[in-house]
């Protein structure tokens, strides 16, 4: 199965993605059905990519923490350069079949990822560098060993979206999508982000169970300064919670304060940030002095 695409992964040689960008009134000829000869063909190869909302509602179909979901059925992945993470359906032990393949069809369907239900649509999701807000344009996938494109039923894009329950998907994920948009268009301007920030990125994004533990932790409680009826709110509902975590990564990762701070712990963490860079900066400084003492200095004789 060929997955979403978004910011500049755009179809590439040999790729089924036919490369032709299209809005959602573009009419396409397209149906899945259990009597189709290639049935389950899609599901026996896979290379699914996971939202956090996918995660989220695949979790909770399951019965099952994040944590166990993440272990049991993901793989995860660089998405770029600096190592921001995604993560992947795990297919089978020793071969390529979704986990979740029957031979009725999908075991999770009421649950299946949003790239299960795009197909045969690449979503193409992208943002200008100075824009905030990303833009949805759409191709077509086309592989050999899928006979739907034969089927007599068409349908718009859009059409095709509202039958998938795209809508709500797409909705609830476009706040995941434009962190990694935005820091994609960003480049060295925001700079590498630390090896903290990335734990934190795959926490909030994929863990959503450890993210609920870490916003009652002490740490946050003593630094963050959120209303009770707030806390009480994203601590009761995963999607609330999901989409806080989009909110507190922004503030974290680019500095789009919307969650108060603490006056005193705010204080004390600008001191110790202070101290910090005053101490990387001393450390600069020495380093360079020992380089050109070695490179010019030396013994006199």
């Amino acid at each position: 199965m060929t997955d979403t695409y978004m910011a500049t992964d755009l179809p590439f040689a040999g790729s089924p993605v036919v490369p032709q960008m299209c809005d959602g009134n573009k009419t396409i000829q397209f149906q899945c059905h259990k009597g189709i000869a290639c049935w389950n063909a899609c599901c026996s190869n896979i290379d699914i990519s996971l939202t956090p909302y996918d995660i989220l509602r695949l979790k909770q179909h399951l019965g099952i923490s994040s944590s166990d979901f993440l272990l049991q059925y993901t793989l995860p992945y660089e998405m770029d350069q600096n190592g921001i993470a995604g993560v992947k359906l795990r297919p089978v032990e020793n071969g390529t079949a979704c986990q979740f393949m029957t031979p009725e069809g999908c075991g999770v369907y009421q649950d299946r990822p949003t790239a299960c239900r795009y197909y045969p649509v690449a979503l193409l999701s992208m943002r200008k560098q100075d824009e905030y807000t990303d833009t949805q344009s759409y191709a077509l996938v086309k592989e050999e060993h899928c006979l739907g494109h034969n089927e007599p039923r068409n349908i718009t894009i859009d059409e095709y979206r509202k039958e998938q329950g795209l809508e709500e998907y797409d909705e609830l994920a476009r706040g995941w999508r434009q962190l990694i948009l935005k820091k994609k268009s960003s480049g060295p301007s925001v700079g590498k982000p630390s090896k903290r920030s990335l734990q934190l990125f795959f926490m909030v994004c994929y863990d959503i169970d450890t993210f609920r533990s870490f916003v009652t932790s002490e740490g946050f409680t003593g630094l963050y300064d959120l209303p009770a009826d707030e806390t009480g709110k994203i601590l009761a509902d995963d999607t609330a919670l999901m989409l806080f975590g989009f909110r507190f990564l922004r503030q974290v990762l680019f500095g789009e304060n919307s969650i108060n701070l603490k006056t005193e712990a705010a204080e004390k963490r600008r001191e110790q940030v202070q101290k910090m860079s005053g101490q990387i900066e001393r450390e600069a400084r020495e380093k360079r002095a020992a380089e050109q003492d070695e490179m010019y200095g030396g013994d006199e004789d």
